[in-house]
């Protein structure tokens, strides 16, 4: 354990971090655009993501309704479906966003019932199904 004067706590609190590692020669720690992420986590980061997503739309939903009069939602749909390039995409968004957080919501149940099944393995696993079922239903809603 180093044990700092007061003088020298001070000269070492104002140097920033980048500073003190050059002085060392330690390389500065990499960042996270470089850090490859396991797909568990990206699992766990759109789940969260889709779930907030779906959130938003359905409260910003609900305060068009107050706000705009009953069936504003309803004619806002309408115009959307009637765009040729909005339509699509807001299906694709929509679907891929709801499928992915509902099957991820039963992965959950399942774990939960059956903790021995979760092991690094198998949430790898059942991470590259859920995205790859999450797209291919999206993307068989896309065509309805």
């Amino acid at each position: 354990m180093t044990i700092l004067s007061k003088k020298s706590a001070e000269d070492y609190k104002k140097q920033n971090y980048s500073e003190r590692m050059a002085r060392t020669g330690r390389p500065v720690s990499p960042h996270v655009t470089i850090y490859a992420f396991p797909i568990m986590a990206l699992s766990s980061i759109t789940n969260r993501i889709t779930g907030i997503a779906l959130s938003g739309i359905a409260g910003g939903m609900g305060l068009m309704e107050l706000t705009c009069g009953s069936g504003s939602v309803l004619s806002l749909m309408q115009d959307i479906g009637t765009m040729s390039t909005l339509a699509p995409l807001t299906k694709i968004t929509l679907g891929f966003s709801f499928t992915y957080h509902y099957l991820g919501g039963l992965r959950h149940v399942y774990y939960d019932k059956l903790p021995d099944k979760l092991t690094n393995v198998n949430a790898e696993q059942t991470s590259y199904a859920l995205y790859a079922t999450s797209a291919l239903i999206s993307g068989g809603l896309l065509l309805l």
